[in-house]
């Protein structure tokens, strides 16, 4: 019957595609953000490519040359609002090797500032500012391309002096205007319904976060979990454990910390995501962009010290390897070695990231990629809880034993091929190999007697491995039926997770045992000697496990006009468990199937607003298994969600969005036993979040988040009705923001200041103690001349006692870092 079933949905997929293939050769109608371009306008242009975006001064002009075959074909539609010059192009799209929109700033006194920006999935942009009036701009058409030609006012200052340009990608400014997590495409967030926030390259490198779980401060929504004593990345959205971080649309593991060295930025969806990434959690997804080689030579190179003995090199470069660039290559190196506020706890890190590009022709492009981690550090379950707060003891005080360690290796390769049929019809497939090996000795705190203060334990030893197989194809169509626009994905998505685990320890850790560690909070007296792993034989875990998924999906987006557009999908999943108890040789298997659906609107009034409401599902079977070996039902969640999106002045973006969401079959780690689930019915999570990103004016940017997150247990048959889930604060807010000088003796000096607030939160699912509310106050100043770039970040500059999250139960509260200062140098060419 399953059989059938996967062959009619894959047929009835194929059928409206073959249905749907007559039109793809069609034109496309106008897709415009001006209403004098509908009326001028015939809907018979194709959608053309800008490759590039380049300036080139002559004596009377400044030339701004878009490049495109075709270009005859553009029909810019012009306006001049203010000092500014503003073009809309329809039936264009930038897709520029460097980013995805241009800017230019000061290229002639005459000019303040040249933008080239996506508005719309078809349509861009192009804006020139003047200093004090209206640039005069005039039109023609050349082999290059369409030129924009801006004359020049000839000054005596315009010929004494060098003029200084600044030619960015989107990495380069903090309002990224889209991003293709959400459907798979490159669409502007204003025209997706759902929030969808994104936290770019320039935030991480003015912030001077390491670690994804810090990057994540910046987005409302999100909060940190456990952390595996601090050698995994584990976070909270929308008051939902999430399970599992993408890379590039490839899900990853939550079992190591993720390097940020080779990432462009990340991209976060909130609620459920199962329409294009199947099994997930539903209160959405985290994929982290990858760099991608660029067609010049490109380095950047930069040294961080700080605080606790910390200090990581990183190198970033790319370029072509031949001469006529159809190879290309990108490198990401990074090295880091740090101890810690904590006593005893110290890191090792290694990072290697490659890519290359390669053109096979005009429409065809195979990127192929590797990256290799090895990371050592002590693992650090943090402090107790005491009574209904915190322990008031040192947060510098380690309370395992000296020598507690994980050790972890991690590498992916895949490669992604692409090919272009025509301008309208894409065809990709993507594979990638995912490994992560771990291996751990530590004192796992158990329980803590609040007479006497001691902290009782057991010695244990893990390993686990864990690989992931993933193939991904893609199918996207542009068409149009009458006068809608369509833009049509059909994919097919197979992966496959193989893991072994081995765990052992000494039984008996909430009883006085001489075999295992007690130590005194207050008066904290280490173990010289540990056990060999071999005499750990009191209890022993040993298993491995297949699971096996299966996806398809069909997602529609429809413009019905240029301000009225609807998203459409389904999907199809199975996932078969086959796993294997190796101590007891019982073998468990489970078979689960769902279809999710998503389906959105979004009305666009006037052109920087969007209004827009949506309806998803999510499926994501429960890996985990119970004590007693039992596997349990798969979770299912669905969410409600409006909100409205702004842009404006094509620098500032907001999004408001109001939801509810609600999920089934939970399972959450089991009291005192984080190997293992228990089930605990339903939760239901409501909110409302704002975000806001980019730049305020000239050299000011700024993002800013604020998340209310109502949510409670709404069924259960252990757990009180009404009980808040583990770790999820009412309030989060968050504001970072920089401003730069740009004239005058201080030019290129900047000054950063940063607020990250979280309500106090439950610490277990039992609420049986708090963490407290607190608020960290960050702050930078930095200098920028020519090429290079030095900061110096304070992290918590008030000193600020807080403590972040809880590794599992009361005895393992995680706390903040103390007044942190980092320096860095960076130099790219």
């Amino acid at each position: 019957m399953v059989n059938q079933l996967k062959r009619l949905i894959f047929l009835t997929s194929v059928l409206s595609l073959l249905i749907a293939c007559p039109s793809w050769a069609e034109t496309q109608p106008v897709v415009t953000d001006n209403e004098e371009a509908q009326t001028t306008q015939t809907p018979s242009s194709a959608i053309l490519q800008i490759t590039e975006v380049r300036l080139n001064s002559t004596a009377e002009e400044l030339e701004i040359i878009l490049e495109t075959e075709g270009s005859e074909q553009l029909q810019p539609v012009s306006r001049i609002e203010g000092n500014s010059y503003i073009a809309d192009i329809p039936n264009a799209q930038l897709r520029l090797r460097s980013g995805n929109e241009f800017r230019a700033q000061n290229p002639t006194s005459d000019i303040t500032e040249i933008d080239v920006i996506s508005t719309t999935t078809n349509s861009i942009r192009v804006i020139v500012t003047g200093a004090t009036t209206p640039p005069q701009v005039a039109l023609f058409d050349s082999d290059e391309g369409l030129i924009f030609g801006v004359a020049l006012t000839p000054t005596t200052s315009q010929a004494d002096e060098t003029i200084e340009l600044l030619v960015t990608g989107e990495q380069d400014r903090y309002r990224v205007p889209e991003a293709s997590t959400a459907t798979r495409t490159d669409t502007p967030l204003r025209d997706i319904p759902q929030s969808i926030q994104i936290v770019p390259r320039q935030v991480i490198e003015d912030q001077k976060f390491i670690r994804l779980t810090d990057a994540l401060r910046n987005v409302s929504g999100i909060t940190q979990e456990g952390g595996f004593g601090g050698a995994a990345d584990q976070l909270n959205i929308r008051g939902f454990y999430n399970d599992a971080t993408f890379q590039d649309g490839f899900r990853d593991s939550n079992t190591s910390l993720r390097e940020t060295a080779n990432i462009e930025r990340i991209e976060v969806l909130k609620g459920p995501a199962s329409i294009l990434f199947g099994n997930v959690q539903p209160g959405g997804i985290i994929n982290l962009v990858t760099k991608k080689p660029l067609s010049e030579p490109y380095a950047f190179i930069d040294l961080s010290v700080g605080s606790f003995s910390f200090y990581r090199p990183s190198i970033d470069l790319s370029g072509p390897l031949n001469e006529e660039q159809t190879i290309l290559y990108r490198l990401n190196l990074a090295y880091e070695n740090a101890g810690s506020f904590r006593d005893f706890v110290n890191s090792e890190r290694f990072f290697i990231a490659s890519v290359l590009d390669f053109k096979i022709g005009d429409n065809t492009d195979l990127l192929v990629n590797f990256d290799y981690t090895y990371d050592i550090r002590t693992l650090d379950r943090g402090i107790p809880a005491f009574g209904r707060g915190v322990a008031d003891i040192p947060i510098s005080r380690f309370l395992g034993q000296p020598g507690d360690f994980i050790e972890q290796e991690r590498y992916t390769i895949g490669y992604q091929l692409e090919h272009r049929f025509n301008e309208n019809l894409i065809l990709r497939n993507r594979f990638q190999f995912l490994s992560v090996n771990d291996v751990n000795e530590n004192s796992e705190p158990e329980s803590l007697n609040e007479e006497t203060s001691d902290l009782l334990g057991r010695f244990v030893a893990r390993e686990n491995q864990n690989e992931t197989y993933s193939l991904q194809t893609e199918l996207v169509g542009n068409f149009s039926t009458g006068l809608l626009q369509h833009q049509l994905l059909f994919g097919i998505d197979l992966r496959r997770d193989v893991s072994t685990g081995f765990f052992t320890g000494i039984e008996n850790a909430e009883i006085p045992n001489p075999r295992n560690p007690i130590i005194n909070i207050f008066n904290p007296i280490y173990r010289n000697v540990r056990p060999d792993p071999s005499e750990l034989t009191d209890f022993r875990f040993n298993a491995s496990g297949i699971t096996d998924s299966f996806g398809i999906f069909l997602q529609d987006q429809i413009a019905f006009s240029d301000n009225l557009k609807v998203l459409i999908g389904g999907r199809f999943d199975t996932v078969n468990q086959d796993n294997n108890d190796r101590i007891e040789n019982v073998r468990t298997t489970q078979y689960d199937e769902a279809f999710s659906p998503r389906v959105g609107i979004v009305y666009q009034p006037i052109q920087p607003i969007s209004l827009y409401a949506s309806y998803s599902h999510s499926f994501a079977p429960n890996f985990g298994q119970t004590v007693g070996g039992e596997l349990l039902e798969p979770e299912r969640g669905t969410q409600y969600e409006v909100g409205i999106k702004a842009d404006l002045n094509e620098r500032l973006s907001a999004t408001l969005a109001l939801y509810q969401l609600s999920k089934t079959n939970i399972a959450t780690t089991a009291p005192n036993n984080p190997d293992f689930v228990i089930p605990i019915g339903e939760q239901r999570s409501r909110g409302i979040e704002l975000d806001i990103s980019g730049e305020i004016s000239s050299g000011w940017n700024v993002i800013a988040s604020y998340g209310y997150t109502d949510a409670e247990i709404t069924e259960s048959t252990d757990i009180p009705i009404g009980t808040k889930p583990a770790l999820v604060p009412e309030h989060k807010a968050s504001l970072w923001t920089t401003y730069e000088i740009r004239q005058g003796n201080l030019d290129g000096v900047g000054f950063g200041l940063g607020l990250f607030y979280f309500s106090e939160k439950p610490g277990d699912l039992d609420n049986s103690f708090v963490l407290p509310s607190y608020l960290r106050t960050d702050a930078a100043i930095f200098y920028r001349r020519d090429n290079w770039r030095a900061a110096i970040n304070i992290q918590n500059l008030f000193d600020t006692r807080y403590f972040e999250s809880v590794n599992y139960g009361r005895v393992t509260v995680v706390p903040g870092a103390p007044f942190t200062v980092i320096g860095s140098f960076t130099i790219e060419f």
